[in-house]
């Protein structure tokens, strides 16, 4: 029987970054997982590389540029007459890059000298050490790491089969683009997809149950999004709804649906994306074998260091409490091996950013202005639109701005808002200056290139001392 310092159960953006850091720490190190590509195959990189981050983002990309080629690049002076889809070659790249990502986990567990057990694993007996089954074998370990991740939550009494009525995998990979697409639910997920398909030609109807749209955004970013979704975009959203039920009909689907006045209606569709958010992923894990505990949502109970009641037995990313967000996960990894290393690994969950892979984009840290309103915090607010930006103008791409809320004693920025292009890249400088406790000032003292999108972020700062130079 095999024996290691560190078993981590998962190989998503959590468990693979973990199992990576004890390596480089000197530990002997396992990680086992399950994923199999549609081929049978085993894969490394989870739900995030396999059928959810990577493959979504490769097609935003390629759905927003068949869009610039036919709308946005008029306003350059490029005229593209007889512009085509081909969308088998669009999912092809996708799967090329989702591929190369996969290998490239697979060599950095080489190079680390990570051994990867392939197939199902979970406890058996309790420890330390901990004894796991990992498919076909049993191993033992002094520490183990619970890296499952999470799985799609399911609409009770519609039945997902990937090729109708879908989940994120499903809608990754349809064959040709649907007329008519539903989509319920408008969180992260349900706006990507559904934007990608839109873009590609689809109408879509996007039904989500909560009365308020990106509600964990501030308040002002969704208003502005929902302006530019509904309005310039055709997105059609209805919120507040309730789903009565989904049939089959020899046309497609018949999703019957009830509004905020309780008025029935029905929207018919060809396909459907069911994208109403996801949940922890521990069946067969045998947690009942070593009394691992659940909480009443079915994550795994950790502290604040991603500690389990049990001994030696962590647990990090989609399972545990906390935001979804595969970057979460991996500062999670980097800290849990640290500390069964002996050192002194910790996250900053107050410097986390988020990011909707929209067009334009939303990105944001730290606290909303409604967040700040509610815990009674005295703050200044500083924004600058992208509309009096020279990069974005010439970009063709004005839309949206940049925000900066900041305590209104010391000036410590407190939140960082970012909704239009490029905004998942923007909101780095703003996570550095959380992460380091800035004030606006600091950001505003700090030169930045013109012409950039980033000089928006600057303006911001100054605008929090109603000083903005160019706006």
């Amino acid at each position: 029987m095999q024996t290691f310092d560190v078993a981590v159960i998962g190989a998503g953006p959590a468990g693979y970054i973990a199992a990576i850091r004890a390596a480089q720490l000197g530990l002997s190190v396992a990680c086992i997982d399950r994923w199999k590509t549609p081929k049978g195959d085993y894969a490394l990189g989870g739900t995030c590389l396999n059928v959810g981050c990577i493959p979504s983002k490769a097609l935003l990309e390629s759905s927003e540029n068949y869009e610039r080629v036919r709308h946005q690049f008029r306003a350059h002076g490029i005229l593209a007459d007889g512009v085509r889809l081909d969308l088998k070659a669009m999912l092809e790249r996708k799967d090329r890059i989702v591929a190369r990502m996969t290998a490239g986990i697979a060599g950095l567990f080489r190079k680390n000298r990570v051994t990867w057990l392939k197939g199902h694993a979970r406890f058996l007996v309790g420890g330390p050490p901990w004894r796991l089954q990992a498919g076909d074998e049993q191993i033992e370990a002094m520490n183990v790491v619970v890296a499952t991740g999470s799985v799609a939550r399911r609409l009770p009494g519609v039945e997902i089969d990937n090729r109708v009525i879908c989940d994120n995998e499903g809608a990754l990979a349809f064959d040709s683009v649907p007329q008519r697409l539903g989509v319920i639910g408008a969180g992260v997920i349900g706006l990507e997809l559904g934007s990608v398909w839109r873009r590609l030609g689809a109408q879509v109807k996007v039904l989500e149950a909560l009365p308020e749209f990106l509600g964990a955004a501030d308040e002002t970013v969704a208003a502005e999004a929902w302006k530019i979704f509904t309005g310039k975009q055709g997105l059609d959203i209805e919120l507040g709804v309730s789903i009565a039920g989904v049939e089959r009909t020899e046309q497609g689907l018949s999703i019957q649906y009830v509004t905020q006045d309780r008025s029935s209606k029905v929207f018919e569709c060809d396909r459907l994306i069911v994208a109403i958010g996801r949940v922890p992923n521990t069946d067969g894990l045998g947690v009942e074998n070593v009394g691992l505990k659940l909480d009443a949502r079915g994550f795994i109970e950790v502290d604040a260091q991603c500690r389990t009641a049990l001994p030696g037995v962590y647990a990090i990313g989609d399972v545990v409490r906390g935001p979804m967000l595969a970057h979460k996960g991996e500062e999670e990894g980097v800290m849990v091996a640290e500390l069964i290393a002996g050192q002194h690994g910790h996250v900053n969950y107050e410097a986390i950013p988020w990011v909707i892979y929209t067009s334009p984009e939303i990105a944001w840290v730290g606290k909303t202005e409604q967040q700040l309103r509610n815990e009674g915090v005295a703050y200044r607010a500083g924004r600058f639109p992208f509309a009096y930006n020279g990069r974005a103008l010439g970009r063709e791409e004005p839309d949206g701005f940049v925000k900066i809320l900041a305590d209104a004693k010391t000036d410590r920025i407190l939140g960082v808002h970012c909704l239009g292009s490029l905004a998942s890249e923007l909101i780095a400088e703003a996570v550095l200056a959380v992460e380091f406790g800035a004030c606006a000032e600091d950001l505003a003292r700090v030169c930045h290139a013109h012409p950039s999108m980033a000089e928006a972020m600057r303006e911001a700062a100054l605008a929090v001392d109603g000083r903005s130079l160019n706006g």
